[in-house]
């Protein structure tokens, strides 16, 4: 089973402020160690939202806004691919990733494999 896991940011994040060089090794370790056991498919952090663009739709009527977004608390600040046996194994893996993150909030979702 896949899981998405995806982490939102803190005002560091919105302010486009990196990791500390203690908080880059720490999750490097983990997700290296991830890496080798084959549970992690991918992994990548995303700039501030200054950086993107949030698109809207309505009534098929799509409107673009560049950001950055006035809910810095619901910005998505990175996430991760896993590719465990369970949900529960998912979350374990997440709330690992979660505190070495810095996360505000971690979302884990099952990924829809057609």
């Amino acid at each position: 089973m896949k899981y998405m896991v995806m982490n939102y940011s803190n005002e560091e994040n919105e302010a486009d402020i990196p990791p500390s060089a203690e908080a880059i090794e720490a999750m490097s370790s983990f997700l290296g160690d991830a890496a080798k056991s084959g549970v992690l498919l991918a992994a990548e952090g995303v700039r501030a939202s200054s950086y993107g663009a949030r698109l809207s739709v309505d009534g098929g009527k799509v409107t673009v806004t560049d950001g950055p977004f006035a809910e810095a608390k619901e910005i998505i600040a990175g996430f991760a691919i896993l590719d465990v046996s369970s949900k529960e194994e998912a979350i374990e893996h997440a709330k690992r990733f979660a505190t070495l993150a810095g996360a505000t909030r971690v979302d884990v979702r099952l990924v829809a494999e057609f």
